[in-house]
């Protein structure tokens, strides 16, 4: 049974936590004293069936603790999944709480091996252990879906090391694989910059694969063209694929936006057409998405759910706040549909918590994505949903 110390208690901390915590010896180290007191109460803090579900059911030996000493002290491997915001300011993620955790380790831990499950710039890890002569320090990218957090860490889709020492990067591959669900998982053992790197541009693949679907309907409705007969036709191509391709507001959520300014950033000095348009592609989905809006003249705009997607229970960067935004500096009456938030305003709309008077004080409601409980004010809807039928 191996000691592991988990740094941060978001969804990549928990579901790594819950994970490994079947077959070893967990701490959670989470500075929210909230976050400490559900854990060690087994109760997800975070919008996770499968997390929920092994918390409630599972024999985990899993703890939580604030205690930087407590929760580091004897551990063999420490992972820090820590947010790393993206400054645009500073053209760079914000990296301070890993270099903190860093330092902490270092401190109570100094015999870990550190594994760093954050999103970072591209050449952060070899720097930082040059700069600190560390020889413990790796990167491991992490490819999970909010809300689907636990469930993809069961059935992983591969499971990638970036480190110098090949033997540790073996052993913390094995405790990933042996505590997952499927017997052949891919794994690759290869230098922290490429495994960066790899982080960083699957993301943007995925951002792009958007746009491209989400510009193929902004052209099929400046056309007056049906987007979904020739999304399928496009689709039917094998190399293409029939997924990821329902069009939408725009990429959003708490990766995509971020990581794809951060490998532009990279991209400084080196030839790019490509990823800058990734970018610039998302903000003009938004503006043409305003803009439809806008051409009907509503009175009163409700925006139905701020969610990043059905299933999780995060605001950040969610297309359909960008588009709010627009409307609401156009002057545009907007109110708000969002049973998770606990403020009345949001950007100085009120929130409405009762959908039936959320319905009725609307002329026109937006949402991201179709849900059974629009079905019925179906005259009133704005979306660029084209596959969930209701």
């Amino acid at each position: 049974m191996t000691k592991i110390c988990v740094i941060g208690a978001g969804y990549v901390g928990m579901s790594l936590s819950v994970l490994l915590a079947v077959k070893n010896e967990v701490t959670v180290l989470e500075i929210n004293n909230e976050r400490v007191k559900l854990i060690n109460e087994r109760k997800s803090p975070i919008t996770d069936k499968e997390i929920s579900e092994y918390l409630a059911t599972k024999q985990l030996n899993l703890k939580a603790t604030d205690n930087a000493a407590k929760a580091l002290s004897g551990a063999e491997f420490v992972i820090i999944a820590t947010p790393t915001n993206y400054d645009p300011k500073l053209n760079y993620f914000d990296v301070s709480s890993v270099l903190s955790s860093i330092n902490s380790v270092l401190k109570f831990a100094p015999d870990a091996q550190i594994i760093v499950k954050s999103t970072l710039p591209v050449g952060f890890t070899e720097e930082t252990a040059a700069k600190l002569k560390l020889h413990t320090l790796h990167f491991s990218p992490e490819f999970l879906r909010e809300g689907l957090a636990l469930y993809d860490n069961l059935h992983p889709s591969r499971i990638i090391v970036g480190t110098h020492n090949d033997a540790v990067g073996r052993t913390f591959a094995n405790l990933l694989k042996e505590s997952s669900l499927e017997k052949d998982v891919p794994v690759l053992i290869i230098p922290p910059t490429e495994a960066e790197s790899v982080k960083l541009f699957s993301n943007t693949y995925l951002a792009l694969r958007v746009s491209f679907f989400n510009e193929l309907d902004t052209y099929a409705a400046k056309k007056g063209l049906d987007p979904k007969s020739i999304i399928k036709g496009v689709c039917l191509d094998p190399r293409i694929g029939d997924f990821y391709n329902n069009p939408s507001f725009g990429y959003g959520g708490y990766c995509l936006p971020k990581d794809t300014k951060q490998l532009l950033a990279n991209f400084e000095h080196v030839p790019n057409c490509l990823i800058k348009a990734i970018v610039e592609a998302n903000r003009i989905r938004k503006d043409f998405i305003a803009d439809d809006i806008l051409s009907k003249n509503p009175k009163t705009v409700g925006i139905y759910r701020l969610i990043m997607k059905s299933g999780s229970d995060n605001f950040r960067a969610s297309s359909i706040q960008g588009v709010m935004k627009r409307i609401k500096a156009k002057g545009v009456n907007v109110i708000v549909y969002e049973p998770l938030l606990k403020e009345d305003s949001f950007f100085n709309s009120k929130v409405v918590r009762d959908l039936t008077a959320f319905k009725n004080e609307c002329d026109l409601i937006i949402t991201n994505r179709m849900q059974k409980e629009l079905a019925d004010v179906r005259d009133k809807i704005y979306t660029r949903d084209l596959f969930h039928n209701i």
